[in-house]
C-alpha cells in the first residue's frame, strides 16, 4: 500500500465526519484511489522497503473494504476487512460470531520486503539452488534485486460450551519465497590444508562471494486450548505445534576460473581453495516442536491468589544432511526436550500492603547424539571432534512489596534471582578459538520504586535498581579435546576474550518520570533513564563497560474543540568501551535523536485535516585509540587510516492529509507525503567506491534519498 498508515485509519476519519444514522443489518464501506510518485528505484529503497508496488512505477492504485452485519434475530455478527487489495500486500480478515456462543476467524495475509541495496553481479543462475560464479569486472554485471514474499493464512474457532468452559483452536501456515543477501567464503588455513594458500602475484589462496540465499519456506502452526473454570479454580490445556519445511535443503555454487585479489587484480584460483568453495552450503532445515502445559490460577482467600504453569516441549531436527558427514552420518537427529515449572502468589493481606512472589525452573535437556563431526588442529595434527551436549538449567525467582504511605506516596521494593547451569562440557568436544567457557553463572537484582502524586494534575515516580552477576570458575581450552576448569589468574587467560554474556557484571540503572496536566487542555509525559554496565574477566581484552542514557518527551495541546497539536522529543545514547588485541582500544557510542510535531484540524463541518512533520538522526561513532602495548604495526595503520569513519542515518518526513465530507455517504482524502533519507553506511562502500567481492560482485545503496507521493481516494458508504 502507498500510503504510510492503513487507509483503515481513513476510514474512520471519514466516519467522523458522517451524521450518524440508525443501525441497518449490513454496512459496507469501500475506498478506492489512485497515487503518483516522485523517483524511482534507489531514490525509493527506504520508502518502499515494505511497500508492493513496483520499484519503477510512478503510478500506483488502493482498494480496501470493510463489511460489517449484524443480525438481530439469530444474534450473529460478520465482520470483514479487506487492506490493499491490489498488491501482494494485501490483507483479509473475517469475524463471523454469535456472541456468548460460537466465534469463527479467518485471514490471508502478504508482506513484502525489498532489500534497500543493489546487487550488481556476473552470478548465473542468479537466486537459485545452483548459482554459478562468474568473474567480471566491478559494476558490469547485471544490476538484480532481493526480494521476500510472505503470504500467511490462518482459520481459528471458539467455542463456548458454558459460562465454565471454552475451547479455542487456531491454524496458522505461512509461505516465505524469495532471496535474500547470504554468501560463501574461505580463508585457507596454513596448518590444516598447505597446498590451499596461492602465491603473492600469482594466484589467490581466499575469497569472499555473495550468493543469495533462496528462499522456499513453509512454517505452520497450531495452538489449541480448553479453559475451564470453577468457583476458585481457573485452568486451562493446552497444545501448540510449530512445523518449518524448507523446499532447499543446500546451496550448490559453482566456481571455477579466476577471481579478484583484494587490490583488484584478477589471478587463477588454487584448485584446493576452488574445491572448498564449491562445497555444498546447508541451507535451514526442517524441524518440528510440540508443546502441552496447564495453567491457571487459585483464589485462596479474597485477598490472595495463586498462579501457576506446567509445561513440556520437545523440538526435534531430523532432516538428512545435504551429503553424508564425514564419519557418514545423514542427519543430527536433534531433539531438545525442555520442562518448564512455575509457581507465583500475590497477596493483599493489608489495605496497604500488597504482596508478590513468584518462582520459575526451566530444564532444557539435549537428547541429540554425540559424533564425531569436526577436525581441530593440533600441531603439527589433526584431531577429530565431537558435537556438544547444549542442555542447561535456569532457575529464577521474584519477590516484591509495595506499601502505600498516604494517599499521594507508593513505594515498592523487590528482588529477582537467576541462576544458569550449563552442564558439564562434553568430553570430546573441543573450543578452539574461544579463551574459556564457564558452566554456571549467577544474578541478584535489587530495586526500588517511589511513586508520588504531587498534586490533582501531576505525580511522578523514581524507580532504582542494581544487579550483580558471577558464576564459577573458567574452563580452559585444553589446545585439544575438552577444557579444564583454572582460577582467572591463569596467566593463559590474561590476553583472552570472553563472551560478555558469560563475565562478571555489575548493572545499575536509575530512571524518573512524570505526567503533568496543568490544565485540561495540555497534557505532558516525561521520562529520562541512566544505566551503566561494567564487566570485568581475567583478561585485559574485550568489553569493559558500557552506559545508556533514554530521554522522552510527549505533549497534546487542545487549542480548541476543532483544532489539537501534538509532539514528541527522544533523545538516547548507548556507549561500548573495550581493548583489543595489539593495543587497540575503542569506543563505540550511538547517539540518537527522533523528534516530531503533528496537528488535526476541523476548519468546518465537512472537512478534517492533519499532518506531522518528524526528523531522526541516528550516529554512530568508533573511536579508536593505542595502548602503550600497541606495536609499531598498529601504530602506523591506525595513523594512516584514520579510524573508522562514523555512520549516519537522517531522516526527514512531512506527512499531510485531509477529508472531505461530499454528502451523507462518500468523502475524498488527499494524502501528501515527502521524505528525505540520507545514509552512509561504509558497510558496503566508502568515499563512493563500493565493497568488490572476490568475483567482481557490488552491493550498493543510494545515500540520498528523496521521495514525495500524492494520493487521492474517494470513500462511499453503503448502509
Amino acid at each position: 500500500m502507498f500510503t504510510f498508515k492503513r487507509t483503515a485509519l481513513a476510514l474512520a476519519a471519514c466516519a467522523a465526519l458522517f451524521p450518524a444514522h440508525a443501525q441497518s443489518p449490513a454496512e459496507t464501506t469501500i475506498a478506492a484511489g489512485l497515487g503518483v510518485f516522485s523517483g524511482k528505484g534507489a531514490d525509493r529503497a527506504l520508502f518502499n522497503q515494505y511497500r508492493g508496488v513496483d520499484k519503477d512505477s510512478s503510478v500506483a492504485a488502493m482498494l480496501d473494504i470493510d463489511y460489517s452485519l449484524r443480525q438481530d434475530e439469530t444474534g450473529d455478527w460478520v465482520d470483514f476487512q479487506g487492506y490493499d487489495l491490489l498488491y501482494d500486500t494485501r490483507e483479509l480478515d473475517l469475524v463471523w460470531k454469535k456472541p456468548g456462543d460460537w466465534k469463527l476467524t479467518a485471514e490471508y495475509g502478504g508482506l513484502v520486503r525489498n532489500d534497500l541495496n543493489q546487487v550488481n553481479t556476473g552470478v548465473l543462475n542468479f537466486g537459485s539452488t545452483a548459482p554459478q560464479v562468474v568473474a567480471l569486472p566491478p559494476g558490469t554485471g547485471a544490476n538484480v534485486d532481493l526480494q521476500t514474499k510472505r503470504t500467511k493464512l490462518g482459520v481459528g474457532y471458539t467455542k463456548i460450551f458454558s459460562p465454565r468452559m471454552q475451547l479455542s483452536v487456531d491454524l496458522k501456515t505461512e509461505k516465505k519465497e524469495g532471496t535474500r543477501l547470504f554468501g560463501t567464503g574461505f580463508n585457507c588455513a596454513t596448518a590444516l590444508d598447505p597446498s590451499c594458500l596461492g602465491s603473492t602475484a600469482t594466484s589467490i589462496g581466499w575469497a569472499t562471494l555473495m550468493l543469495p540465499e533462496p528462499i522456499d519456506a513453509n512454517h505452520s502452526q497450531i495452538e489449541a486450548r480448553l479453559s475451564y473454570a470453577l468457583e476458585k479454580l481457573r485452568f486451562s490445556v493446552g497444545y501448540y505445534g510449530s512445523f518449518y519445511r524448507n523446499a532447499n535443503t543446500a546451496l550448490n555454487p559453482t566456481v571455477s576460473g579466476s577471481l579478484y585479489d583484494p587490490v583488484g587484480t584478477l589471478l587463477p584460483s588454487s584448485a584446493t581453495l576452488l574445491g572448498y568453495l564449491n562445497q555444498a552450503v546447508a541451507l535451514s532445515p526442517d524441524n518440528q516442536a510440540h508443546q502441552l502445559d496447564l495453567s491457571g490460577n487459585y483464589d485462596f482467600t479474597d485477598k490472595t491468589r495463586g498462579t501457576f504453569k506446567l509445561a513440556y516441549s520437545k523440538a526435534s531436527q531430523d532432516d538428512g544432511f545435504s551429503s553424508p558427514s564425514r564419519t557418514g552420518l545423514t542427519s543430527l537427529d536433534g531433539q531438545v526436550d525442555t520442562k518448564l515449572v512455575q509457581f507465583g502468589i500475590t497477596s493483599r493481606p493489608m489495605p496497604k500492603l500488597s504482596l508478590l512472589a513468584n518462582v520459575r525452573y526451566q530444564d532444557k535437556d539435549d537428547q541429540t547424539p554425540i559424533a564425531y563431526y569436526n577436525l581441530v588442529s593440533v600441531n603439527p595434527d589433526t584431531l577429530a571432534y565431537t558435537n556438544r551436549n547444549l542442555s542447561n538449567r535456569k532457575t529464577g525467582g521474584k519477590l516484591q512489596a509495595s506499601w502505600q504511605f498516604n494517599p499521594d506516596y507508593r513505594g515498592t521494593v523487590g528482588a529477582d534471582y537467576e541462576a544458569i547451569d550449563r552442564g558439564e562440557f562434553t568430553a570430546t568436544s573441543a573450543i578452539a578459538g574461544t579463551s574459556a567457557l564457564r558452566q554456571k553463572t549467577n544474578e541478584t537484582t535489587v530495586r526500588a520504586e517511589l511513586r508520588r502524586r504531587m498534586s490533582e494534575n501531576m505525580s511522578g515516580a523514581i524507580s532504582l535498581s542494581s544487579s550483580e552477576r558471577d558464576g564459577s570458575g573458567w574452563l580452559k581450552d585444553n589446545a585439544g579435546l575438552g577444557v579444564t576448569e583454572v582460577s582467572a589468574n591463569d596467566p593463559a587467560l590474561a590476553t583472552g576474550v570472553f563472551m560478555p554474556t558469560l563475565a562478571d557484571r555489575q548493572r545499575d540503572k536509575v530512571k524518573l518520570q512524570a505526567d503533568w496536566t496543568p490544565n485540561k487542555d495540555l497534557s505532558l509525559q516525561f521520562s529520562a533513564e541512566h544505566g551503566n554496565d561494567k564487566y570485568k574477566t581475567p583478561s585485559v581484552y574485550g568489553l569493559r563497560d558500557t552506559r545508556m542514557n533514554q530521554f522522552n518527551l510527549d505533549w497534546a495541546y487542545v487549542i480548541s474543540s476543532k483544532w489539537g497539536l501534538n509532539g514528541y522529543l527522544s533523545k538516547g545514547l548507548q556507549s561500548f568501551n573495550q581493548a583489543r588485541s595489539a593495543g587497540y582500544v575503542m569506543s563505540f557510542d550511538n547517539t540518537s535523536t527522533s523528534l516530531g510535531l503533528g496537528f488535526t484540524g476541523k476548519p468546518m463541518s465537512q472537512l478534517q485535516v492533519g499532518g506531522n512533520l518528524s526528523y531522526v538522526n541516528d550516529t554512530s561513532k568508533y573511536a579508536q585509540g593505542l595502548d602503550s602495548t600497541a606495536t609499531p604495526y598498529s601504530v602506523a595503520s591506525l595513523t594512516a587510516s584514520g579510524g573508522l569513519p562514523d555512520i549516519t542515518f537522517r531522516q526527514t518526513a512531512l506527512k499531510l492529509f485531509g477529508t472531505y465530507a461530499l454528502d451523507k455517504k462518500s468523502a475524498v482524502r488527499v494524502d501528501l507525503i515527502h521524505q528525505k533519507s540520507s545514509y552512509n553506511d561504509w558497510t558496503w562502500s566508502y568515499n563512493g567506491v563500493p565493497y568488490r567481492y572476490s568475483d567482481g560482485t557490488t552491493v550498493t545503496q543510494k545515500a540520498d534519498q528523496s521521495v514525495s507521493f500524492l494520493g487521492v481516494t474517494y470513500i462511499y458508504q453503503m448502509k
